[in-house]
């Protein structure tokens, strides 16, 4: 049902700069003709690869000054994840330290650069609530949740929108066309991608809203030409009505509408964790009937419980895989995909 593993250790910063460097990457011809072992991913736990990601210090010399042999290594050791990811589409949603760290934020740009780079389609998804609780203290505003939901009244609504859609959207894909990619900013306003209603608890949360609908089409002509879709998680309903969304439930939503491969969120915290006391009892992978039971037994709870329900109502419609990580880890993103360590916790149905 579930098997738990301690957390894992450091980066593929390594790799992130090898992959990094256009030169290399026009060099290399996808796809790549590969004859697979006839073993599961488990088979390369004892790759130059795993050795990279046991390395703990992140002053390591540039790649410059990496054994080549070490490099080339590591570009062939991840070749059966590329392989397997490739022209897939992965939903990434991104917060919590990642974001208000600069050299996170630095980490998580690069990898969806890189995987960008070696045929992953991604479609990226954020919120921005320590920079709206900033902005709304900078105009006298003081915020006030409500069971983890924001209360959005209308005031607040528009400081709301103008920061996520105006302002951390736009810097989001400022640093993701610095660093190579094409990026293109949206709401969900844009291409009638989200149609909202408003949350059952409307008069307590005002404009805060659930979504009823998705519309991907211009998602899907965006990612086909090689663009990286930038998502803030702002809606309107049937009557042009702004609301603000749970950027989990947008992530999932469109995982699902997007039939991706699969749905990350990046968090706070290492994963599910078995004793949520005990950070060495981390759930490498669970089904989502092992989810159900870890809620009913109360070892997923509070902040938790969204964010499963976000991955199980994706699984439900079609997603194949979705993991919960930690944003904490530099190169987590790498972690996960290229490596069959992950950086989290993976739920399947």
């Amino acid at each position: 049902m579930f098997t738990t593993r301690p957390p894992t250790a450091s980066p593929l910063l390594f790799l992130s700069k090898t992959l990094n460097n256009q030169n290399l990457i026009h060099k290399l011809s996808f796809p790549i003709s590969y004859s697979k072992p006839n073993k599961s991913l488990s088979y390369f736990k004892s790759s130059p690869l795993k050795a990279v990601i046991a390395t703990k210090n992140e002053s390591q010399s540039p790649v410059s000054q990496t054994p080549s042999q070490t490099r080339v290594d590591i570009l062939s050791e991840s070749l059966p994840f590329i392989q397997r990811f490739r022209g897939k589409t992965i939903v990434v949603k991104y917060g919590g330290a990642a974001m208000k760290s600069e050299s996170l934020q630095a980490s998580v740009i690069n990898d969806l650069v890189l995987l960008s780079c070696v045929g992953l389609r991604l479609v990226f998804v954020h919120g921005g609530g320590p920079e709206i609780n900033s902005w709304l203290s900078r105009l006298g505003i003081k915020p006030n949740f409500l069971n983890g939901l924001r209360v959005t009244d209308a005031s607040t609504m528009e400081i709301v929108e103008m920061v996520l859609v105006g302002k951390v959207n736009k810097q989001l894909v400022s640093l993701i066309n610095k660093a190579g990619a094409t990026a293109v900013g949206l709401s969900g306003k844009d291409g009638r991608l989200l149609t909202v209603r408003p949350n059952i608890k409307s008069a307590e949360l005002g404009f805060v809203g659930d979504i009823a609908g998705v519309d991907p089409s211009i998602l899907r002509s965006l990612i086909a030409s090689g663009h990286i879709p930038v998502i803030a998680s702002v809606g309107a309903d049937e009557d042009g009505q702004a609301y603000n969304i749970n950027a989990d439930t947008v992530a999932g939503e469109l995982a699902a509408a997007l039939g991706a491969e699969k749905l990350i969120l990046l968090t706070d915290v290492a994963g599910i964790l078995e004793d949520r006391d005990d950070p060495g009892s981390l759930v490498k992978e669970i089904d989502i009937k092992g989810v159900r039971k870890m809620v009913d037994e109360g070892k997923i709870a509070g902040g938790m419980i969204p964010k499963v329900t976000c991955c199980v109502r994706s699984l439900a419609q079609g997603v194949h895989t979705a993991s919960i990580i930690d944003g904490r880890l530099p190169h987590s993103l790498l972690l996960e995909i290229l490596t069959d360590e992950g950086a989290g916790t993976m739920i399947t149905g």
